[in-house]
């Protein structure tokens, strides 16, 4: 063990206490080694507290419910006894010292008081009994009790005249009966509470001898466990054993002076007043960190979630107003559509009347000329048809002229561009051709070059696949030689291992007979390993002596290796 091992405690971990506000089960001695404090653990969660390791089966036999009943009656008729005493002690008190202003008006603020603790106990109870417990109630009922009891203690005092040692029984008696009525209420409330929720768990109580022992110290405990919830004693006395140890640790760590350990390192020390153990406390950093780490993923988490949001509503927002642009499109176009078609309908109606009505006017004309025209514009038929069919006949002869002039200009123009074409294309005949040759010699010197360069590397190429093949040949000659040796030193090396464990094992013989002590056997090891490294003391590393023999000091391994000097100067070897 080195410094930077976690030091070891004198109590085992507690399995069922891992935080401070955890619930003790069945108590666990604090230490197995004997002859500490944490022998007191046998008898502190039963004796101190008055609880077993296993709680009682919920339901009564007939034997304790009988039981039960005897002692509610026994608890019912004191109830009644000190109902009794305390009523006429208070109320005749309270008519002749509290300045009320008659007995009568004395014996009402006695049953007040009474019929207050009745009613108030009783509520108790039942709340226990429903698994609904009122803590808070109890304290009224503890402070009109002691109301009580210093009114009957004091109706009990001399009057006129000093105070007598009788005096002083007499009115400690008077007050006897309301505490003792008290007691047994709280008992009952106890073991209510204790029948209908058997897998509560129980808290723990101090020894009282750790009290007379170490006042202050155990003082300290007895805050600790009421204010974290700590409810065994022997876990709180492993959470001090295992302080104490880890800050020794650090005084042999920074050789006394623990102001120059770390932050980090300091937090138990700092941490344990409220009720973090030094695991927990050690642990603190990583888990602040880690769950600052969470919480930074879990801000750009919901930071990319409301970006994506973002972007989806920004989509849906974009997409909504295109159905709702393309639907207020659509109805634009169907109300065009139908205003076009009843604008259409409308003008062709109009149309349609304007034609009927200039129709009917035209045929009413030409209904009184008709006969009159008719005549004349027979013969000027015949006199159209005769000059049409001249101007068709003249017309005719014309376009044939017209077109028989565009072929001629045509077919020149063919000419024309014919001769052109057969020149320009002989010329880019010519063009194509030399640069074709060009082309071909431009590749023709190329290929020669990468023949050469072809044939340059292949030599090269051969050449070191020679010098490879060479150096292939003297690399596994040197890994056979090698391998021969390793093989060489390995067998001398397990030759070696062998007569050490035979060594080895003739020495532990050896000690086994003559019956050597721990530190002589270790003193003879250290030896032994000294002759191994070559017989110099000074070439044994302390840290091989702390790793073979589990020591955690260096001091102690520098005291083995000094002896085992000596018990070799002395003549001592193995074989003997």
């Amino acid at each position: 063990m080195t410094l930077t091992d976690w030091p070891r405690t004198a109590a085992e971990p507690d399995p069922e206490t891992a935080s401070p506000a955890a619930v003790s089960g069945t108590p666990t001695p604090v230490s197995q080694t004997p002859g500490t404090v944490s022998e007191t653990t046998a008898f502190v969660s039963e004796t101190e507290s008055g609880t077993g390791t296993k709680p009682s089966p919920a339901k009564l036999t007939g034997t304790q419910k009988w039981t039960a009943g005897a002692i509610v009656a026994a608890a019912l008729a004191l109830a009644g006894i000190g109902l009794y005493l305390s009523f006429e002690h208070v109320a005749a008190f309270a008519f002749e010292e509290l300045r009320f202003g008659s007995l009568d008006k004395g014996k009402l603020f006695a049953v007040g008081v009474d019929v207050g603790i009745m009613v108030m106990i009783a509520v108790d109870l039942l709340m226990a009994w429903l698994k609904r417990p009122i803590s808070w109630i109890r304290y009224p009922v503890w402070l009109l009790t002691a109301a009580t009891v210093v009114l009957n203690a004091a109706s009990g005092a001399p009057k006129d005249r000093a105070w007598e040692l009788l005096d002083y029984v007499a009115a400690g008696a008077h007050g006897v009966v309301p505490v003792l009525f008290i007691m047994v209420v709280e008992l009952g409330r106890t073991s209510i509470d204790r029948v209908v929720r058997p897998d509560q768990g129980e808290r723990d109580s101090i020894p009282w001898l750790r009290w007379v022992l170490a006042p202050v110290a155990t003082a300290r405990i007895f805050r600790r466990m009421r204010l974290w919830g700590v409810t065994s004693y022997p876990e709180m006395i492993r959470r001090d054993q295992q302080l104490i140890a880890y800050e020794q640790w650090l005084k042999r760590k920074y050789k006394g002076d623990i102001s120059q350990a770390s932050e980090d390192e300091l937090l138990p020390m700092k941490m344990a007043p409220y009720g973090y153990t030094v695991d927990q406390a050690l642990a603190m950093p990583d888990e602040q960190e880690q769950a600052a780490q969470e919480r930074a993923e879990e801000a750009e988490r919901r930071r990319l979630d409301a970006e994506t949001r973002s972007e989806v509503a920004k989509a849906e927002s974009e997409a909504e107003r295109l159905r709702a642009k393309g639907k207020v499109e659509a109805v634009r176009a169907e109300v065009d559509g139908q205003t076009g078609q009843a604008r259409a309908h409308a003008r062709a109606q109009v149309s349609a009347a304007e034609r009927a009505a200039a129709l009917e006017q035209e045929a009413l004309d030409q209904a009184l000329i008709a006969e009159a025209r008719a005549r004349e514009a027979e013969a000027e038929r015949k006199e159209a048809q005769e000059r049409e069919a001249k101007a068709e006949a003249d017309l005719r002869a014309v376009e044939l002229e017209r077109q028989a002039a565009e072929k001629r200009k045509e077919a020149a123009e063919a000419d024309r561009v014919a001769a052109a074409e057969a020149q320009a294309i002989e010329t880019q005949a010519i063009a194509e051709a030399r640069q074709a040759t060009a082309e071909a010699n431009r590749r023709a010197a190329e290929t020669e070059r990468a023949a050469a360069e072809t044939r340059r590397a292949t030599a090269e190429a051969d050449r070191k696949k020679a010098e490879e093949e060479r150096l292939a040949k003297v690399a596994l000659a040197d890994a056979a030689r090698a391998e021969k040796e390793a093989a060489e030193a390995e067998r001398a090396a397990a030759e070696t291992r062998r007569a050490a464990a035979e060594i080895e094992r003739r020495a532990v013989e050896a000690e086994d007979a003559a019956k050597l002590k721990p530190r002589e056997r270790a003193v003879r090891k250290v030896a032994r390993m000294i002759l191994a490294v070559g017989g110099d003391a000074d070439q044994l590393p302390l840290t091989k002596i702390q790793h073979e023999l589990a020591v955690t000091s260096p001091g102690t391994a520098s005291e083995y290796r000094q002896e085992a000097a000596e018990l070799l100067a002395g003549g001592y070897r193995p074989e003997q």
